[in-house]
């Protein structure tokens, strides 16, 4: 019996616990009766947004005070709008156009009148606001950013859309929100939760104290710090390394897949986009279409990869078991296909195995690998799309999963498309037709994001981690899933060692050779991509693009790099240089080939760029 009331107890505390709480969230309109009552104003207590700090602990991003003149329209009396401007330091049509608009909005709403004043203007006005009935200072904060770099990396925040608006109830107008980079992919994290105040006014507008002593009110709840992948020391002296220059640098940790430097330029001040002259500033960028220093190259850029793909050529190869390390292939200056049809290659010595190919780039060498891997299977269809399915296990030709918010695909074509392309069946096609494939040309395209996965792929000996920027929330190292899973490439391991070992002599004895690093064993591929692009549906062909990959140490990788200079010629002049110099700041911290560096830091491509059609930012090459 005792049993039994026990739990009869139980059960009707908790219909009680239930039937309160649908009342309160579905009946009860005391909020809604507040928020509409004309002598009680709501006022949104905005939290801090989190901090944001590098691997190393630096400070990157902070925050600053800031402060929005804002209206409540249907609470505004008659006043003395020549006055009231002046404060403001507006013109009467420029309120009256505030005015239609907040009320478009909403007459009961708060919106923004005039933004982030300074704390100067914030005392002068503070004193006069009683005045103005409908209007009052709303505060809130504003990034200080501790660092002049890294503006593709950490994004900006800025005021909300009446898009977001609509899909998002939580902001109102004038709410701040992440835009771009790790403010807008961790918006919800660095965000934090608003408080709100109820204020009771008099009948002269002015505040009394809280509306019953505070009991409807909320305390804001502060955003989370995060710390970034991002080793801002590189950071800093990659973005010097590529001044005067147009392209990217991306480093990955091989055995984590955490981004270690991921610079794109030209670049930003991330300070530009703070203040009230964010929205001038912002324009001025935008509108930059020579430079496009908006535009993300290592993430958006979509590049043909040039001869660092041929390490994968050789992979596809050793696994399909059409050549095998000691097989020497004849290069006579080229390959030659299709009758009198040649794919022309720079001299050196003849005839070379796969460790040489890969250190001497022997165009021919890759072209035979390529064409036997594809005439393998019954059709070139089925041999093609069995490429394709190895490629696609490195992570190319989709979007690599990475935690910022843009991104594209590149493009590893696949029968479907060659079928397209080629209108087959009224058309055949064969393996020559899309030999250019074999030296990272033709329809390849990657992102020097996708060139720097499969370099620390071929470092890891065929598997990775998604390449992420995310390391710790609040001091704890609470990663997604996804960035902990280890993806395992249809490549066995034991044909990754000559490829590496290929890798190696590009530094000891071949394209790279005068570039070394002393102490520092580095696998490499030099890289000088042909640069196309319709003009009026002519094919020009611009100066070559200079590429580099690499890891290093040999034996224990810690970094994996790529780098990509546009226009840049060939891949050991720039792009060679500056992928040894990141490397060697990472390892040691210090520099050793002064004469490199200065090299690099003095040089300049801008007259190259000057020149007519240099100033695209992505080669069209489909």
């Amino acid at each position: 019996m005792r049993k039994l009331l026990l739990i009869t107890l139980v059960i009707i505390a908790g219909v009680v616990f239930v039937s309160r709480l649908f009342y309160l969230q579905i009946y009860d309109t005391s909020f809604q009766k507040l928020s509409e009552n004309n002598a009680i104003k709501m006022l949104y207590d905005y939290p801090q947004r989190g901090f944001i700090y590098d691997r190393n602990g630096t400070l990157l991003v902070s925050n600053q005070p800031s402060y929005d003149v804002m209206v409540i329209p249907n609470n505004v009396r008659p006043l003395d709008t020549l006055e009231f401007c002046e404060l403001l330091k507006i013109s009467k049509e420029d309120l009256i156009r505030i005015l239609k608009k907040a009320r478009v909005y909403s007459p009961k709403l708060p919106s923004v009148v005039m933004p982030q004043l300074t704390k100067a203007e914030y005392a002068y006005l503070s004193e006069k606001m009683y005045k103005y009935r409908g209007f009052y200072i709303q505060k809130r904060s504003l990034r200080d950013y501790q660092v002049s770099h890294s503006s593709n990396v950490l994004g900006y925040i800025a005021e909300v859309n009446d898009l977001i608006i609509r899909k998002n109830p939580y902001y109102q107008m004038g709410d701040l929100i992440g835009m771009q980079g790790v403010e807008k992919e961790y918006e919800d994290v660095l965000r934090g939760v608003k408080g709100v105040k109820f204020i009771q006014k008099d009948r002269f507008n002015r505040d009394i104290g809280p509306y019953k002593e505070g009991l409807y009110d909320s305390l804001p709840t502060r955003g989370k710090d995060i710390t970034l992948t991002i080793d801002e020391t590189l950071q800093r002296y990659g973005e010097e390394l590529m001044i005067n220059k147009r392209g990217g640098i991306v480093a990955l940790e091989p055995k984590t897949g955490e981004i270690l430097s991921l610079i794109t330029a030209p670049n930003y001040d991330p300070s530009l986009l703070v203040g009230r002259e964010r929205s001038k500033n912002f324009t001025r960028l935008w509108y930059d279409t020579i430079s496009r220093p908006l535009f993300d190259r290592v993430l958006q850029g979509e590049y043909p990869p040039g001869s660092p793909f041929k390490t994968l050529i050789a992979l596809i190869g050793m696994q399909e078991k059409v050549i095998n390390t000691q097989e020497q292939i004849y290069c006579y200056g080229g390959y030659n296909y299709g009758g009198k049809k040649k794919l022309g290659c720079h001299h050196h010595r003849t005839p070379l195995s796969m460790i040489g190919g890969i250190a001497n780039s022997c165009n021919s060498y890759f072209c035979t690998v390529y064409r036997r891997t594809i005439e393998k299977y019954n059709t070139p269809q089925e041999g093609m799309d069995r490429w394709n399915a190895h490629l696609s296990s490195f992570g190319l030709g989709d979007y690599m999963g990475y935690d910022l918010p843009s991104g594209r695909p590149g493009l590893i074509p696949d029968s479907e498309y060659y079928n397209r392309y080629y209108q087959y069946p009224t058309y055949k096609w064969y393996a020559t037709a899309t030999i250019s494939n074999a030296i990272g040309q033709g329809e390849v395209l990657l992102t020097p994001m996708q060139m720097v996965n499969f370099t620390a792929t071929i470092a890891n000996k065929g598997w990775y981690y998604k390449p992420h920027i995310i390391k710790k929330v609040n001091e704890q190292k609470v990663i997604p899933e996804k960035y902990t899973e280890r993806y395992i490439t249809t490549i066995d391991p034991e044909y990754f060692e000559p490829v590496i070992e290929g890798m190696f002599n590009v530094y000891e004895k071949g394209t790279a050779s005068h570039i070394q690093i002393p102490g520092i064993e580095i696998c490499g591929k030099t890289g000088t991509a042909e640069n196309f692009i319709k003009i009026d549906g002519k094919r020009m062909q611009l100066t070559d693009h200079s590429i580099f990959v690499a890891f290093a140490p040999k034996d224990d990788p810690k970094i994996a790099i790529a780098v990509f200079v546009e226009n840049g010629y060939w891949g050991s002049r720039w792009a060679g240089r500056i992928a040894g110099l990141m490397i060697e700041k990472y390892l040691k911290g210090e520099i050793s080939r002064k004469d490199m560096e200065q090299f690099v830091l003095n040089g300049s491509l801008e007259e190259e760029y000057a020149k007519p059609y240099s100033g695209i930012p992505f080669t069209i090459n489909r």
